[in-house]
């Protein structure tokens, strides 16, 4: 088994998607020890902002970099996404790696038909830490747009995410706690 490990959290050490993910990886891996972990942090490693040159094919040194992206990508079997909410969406980080792995005719293919996503095999666990309660009903429900982006993402390349919540860490440190618990045992229970 191969595993892509993604953070994008800018917090370091006080992020809740960074402890959810590195859960969610020490969860797998008492399944499957001998699996294989990539780990990407792309806040200590941030990527350039995406270029029509970056375009795996071309002969540019950021098609190049963007080709061995896609390619780590591709040869992951599970793919574990810290994801913080920033702002009502993903981070720029977050953004600029979906950047690269989004790419026509080798994650998604479009037709006249509409599109096609092929990379549907892969397994995509997204952690997902949100400062206030964005539930249905709750008065920030409207302005969730990283979850709603991501699992709209992934679906469009053929994925339907497994994801993770903790929320309410802007509320106080009980509130914050019971986010991280909750989310904690989504964890455990998961299929590894």
């Amino acid at each position: 088994m191969n595993i892509l490990h993604i953070d994008s959290s800018i917090t370091g050490e006080n992020s809740i998607s960074r402890q959810l993910s590195a859960s969610t990886i020490s969860n797998i891996l008492k399944v499957h020890p001998d699996a294989h972990v990539v780990y990407r942090d792309l806040v200590a490693a941030p990527l350039d902002h995406y270029r029509i040159t970056d375009k795996p094919g071309n002969s540019t040194a950021g098609a190049a970099f963007s080709a061995a992206i896609l390619t780590e990508f591709l040869a992951a079997d599970t793919i574990v996404i810290g994801a913080p909410l920033y702002n009502f969406t993903v981070s720029s980080q977050l953004k600029a790696w979906i950047d690269r792995i989004v790419i026509n005719d080798a994650t998604f293919k479009l037709g006249p038909e509409g599109s096609a996503g092929l990379v549907g095999e892969k397994r995509v666990i997204l952690l997902v830490s949100r400062g206030a309660v964005y539930q249905p009903g709750t008065s920030w429900a409207p302005h969730e747009h990283a979850e709603t982006f991501l699992r709209a993402i992934f679906g469009f390349i053929g994925i339907e995410p497994d994801v993770i919540v903790a929320e309410g860490a802007a509320y106080g440190p009980e509130s914050r706690a019971a986010g991280i618990k909750s989310a904690e045992a989504a964890i455990a229970s998961i299929a590894a």
